[in-house]
């Protein structure tokens, strides 16, 4: 079975946002060796927000490991330029789409103020799927969703209510789980474990994770990290999803632990 991380960061300057680690560099090298440790053979890297150079940073390290990195990059949605970009945006060396957090204070009503409407008939037209850290603005998500059914869209971190635990952290699942009925959503299980307040292997929170599984199917629900920030090490965020989910098993194994986010970002396994 071949393990691909839906989403990680690498960066060479800024600082990084919390609750990630405290460092001014994570490189391509060291991530490479994290991901041989615990057996992922590939990785989605998603430029942090924090480093201005980061686009550039991933471009560089998917153009020197191929078999390794793919890309959902960004650019400023408020700057009218951006727009010639999307068109063209897929001839960058690994770059397969788009992935927007808008956790900035200035970005934080980019979804609803206007500012971002332009990108989604753009993105549909380019066929460029669109990652977004969407658990704040379901209503608004399903809007968008509804309106370009050709536009994949990939809720991140399981949509789940940020920086809350346990049952808090799933007070969105009556949305998330009707989101599901709409063919072009797929959602990212990353982040998993910094969702609970128990030791590993997290089994508070497994029964949540069902509920999102069921709903969306193991070609819509995909696994991945976001490591920098998880409080377990890289080898358990893996088995946890490989050893502690009696229920995933088989052929839906392989498509969530990485064949499925192949898939929908149009990327070879």
């Amino acid at each position: 079975m071949r393990i691909v991380d839906a989403q990680v960061h690498i960066w060479s300057s800024g600082t990084p946002m919390e609750p990630h680690r405290p460092v001014p560099v994570f490189t391509k090298d060291e991530l490479l060796a994290e991901m041989a440790a615990a057996g992922v053979d590939a990785a989605v890297i998603h430029p942090p927000s924090w480093d201005p150079n980061s686009n550039a940073v991933a471009i560089d390290a998917a153009r020197q490991h191929p078999d390794k990195f793919a890309i959902l990059g960004h650019f400023p949605l408020d700057r009218p330029e951006s727009r010639a970009l999307v068109d063209s945006w897929k001839t960058q060396p690994g770059m397969l789409g788009l992935r927007f957090a808008l956790v900035r204070p200035e970005q934080q009503t980019w979804h609803e103020d206007g500012t971002m409407d332009w990108l989604w008939p753009a993105a549909e037209r380019a066929g460029l799927p669109v990652a977004l850290l969407a658990g704040r603005f379901l209503p608004i998500f399903r809007g968008i969703a509804e309106r370009h059914p050709g536009l994949k869209l990939i809720i991140d971190h399981l949509g789940l209510v940020r920086r809350t635990k346990d049952a808090a952290a799933f007070a969105t699942l009556p949305e998330l789980i009707a989101l599901a009925k709409l063919p072009n959503v797929a959602i990212k299980a990353t982040g998993a474990p910094s969702c609970s307040s128990e030791p590993y292997p997290y089994r508070n929170i497994h029964d949540g994770l069902r509920r999102i599984y069921d709903a969306y199917g193991p070609r819509r629900f995909f696994w991945g990290t976001d490591i920098t920030r998880m409080p377990c090490s890289y080898r358990q965020c893996v088995t946890m999803f490989t050893e502690e989910l009696p229920w995933l098993t088989g052929r839906d194994l392989e498509l969530v632990m990485g064949q499925a986010i192949a898939d929908w970002i149009g990327r070879k396994v």
